[in-house]
């Protein structure tokens, strides 16, 4: 039987719901344990966190001060010790997570599967591949650990609230590396919703047009209570910072509303939002290739069909 160690994500003691989503494709594998492992330098918070999340076994915490930080290189040999006796490692396919389980599998001596989308066996999953425009089905070697990142837009979050899994103290035994230090985060704040977690989102483009215009997006986003991003072209362009970007190069999403505003529909742009549930598009070209995946299209300028559904909200 399978028995899968997921790897929690968390910041400033809070855990970042992209766990519960891997906790979720874990279970799809019918484990026979699904363990997360909590590394911090305080962990009580987080590991009460992540027992509450339905499906969970048991929660593992490693307490060490070089663990104030998530840095890879100080993670992944600690990691790599606690899965002795897993069958699949698991960690989210965030920043993260993609830089971790590269760490964690060479270290184990596994070749990594990427951005798990299905699992169709214990052994055999789905990724996307060229920016999304096709699906491949892989299978892993059974005779070793798989190491795994999982797309979280692809997965829905696992229920939290009702389990009540044990919190046992884990002690690894490894020498850690010096040659990485943390100096700093820069994160950018907002009152906004997290643009990863965000049920829904309104995004704008290139048509929005300079960063003053982008004023419009900010507004209307706030009207509805939605995150925003953008597109790659409006990054580009300067309108918005990079962390708002939303595609194959930024942020991959699934939120139940997005808006489009703006936004032409590049196949980059397109991989990122694939997996929304309603897909809402505004452009003054009716034959933009955003059209084709939208699920509501309005053609027209965006300047007077804002207004037009602030007025109509209101």
């Amino acid at each position: 039987m399978s028995k899968i160690l997921v790897i929690a994500e968390h910041l400033h003691g809070k855990l970042n719901p992209a766990t519960a989503r891997a906790v979720s494709a874990a279970a799809a594998i019918k484990p026979e344990a699904i363990d997360v492992l909590v590394l911090a330098d305080s962990v009580d918070a987080i590991a009460g966190e992540a027992a509450k999340i339905e499906g969970v076994s048991r929660v593992l915490t490693v307490a060490r001060a070089e663990n104030a930080h998530p840095l890879a290189a100080v993670l992944a040999p600690q990691i790599a010790k606690a899965a002795n006796g897993y069958s699949h490692v698991l960690a989210p396919s965030t920043t993260f997570g993609k830089d971790l389980a590269p760490r964690v599998a060479a270290l184990l001596g596994v070749a990594q599967v990427s951005d798990v989308m299905t699992v169709e066996g214990a052994h055999t999953f789905t990724r996307p591949i060229y920016a999304g425009n096709a699906i491949v089905t892989v299978q892993a070697d059974a005779s070793h650990t798989v190491v795994a990142t999982i797309r979280t837009a692809s997965w829905g979050a696992a229920a939290s609230g009702a389990n009540n899994a044990p919190i046992e103290t884990l002690t690894v035994d490894t020498t850690l590396p010096s040659h990485t230090r943390f100096v700093e985060l820069q994160q950018g704040s907002s009152d906004r919703p997290d643009l990863q977690s965000a049920s829904k989102v309104v995004s704008g483009g290139r048509g929005v047009g300079s960063k003053e215009n982008f004023d419009i997006i900010y507004k209307f986003a706030d009207r509805i209570g939605a995150a925003v991003g953008a597109s790659r072209a409006a990054v580009d362009a300067g309108y918005c910072p990079n962390e708002m970007q939303v595609g194959q190069t930024g942020k991959i999403i699934a939120p139940e509303l997005y808006m489009a505003i703006g936004i032409s529909g590049a196949i980059q742009h397109l991989t990122g939002i694939k997996d929304a549930g309603t897909i809402v598009a505004i452009n003054k070209d009716g034959e933009a290739p955003i059209f084709e995946v939208a699920d509501i299209g309005l053609v027209g300028d965006l300047f007077k069909i804002i207004p037009e559904l602030e007025q109509a909200l209101s």
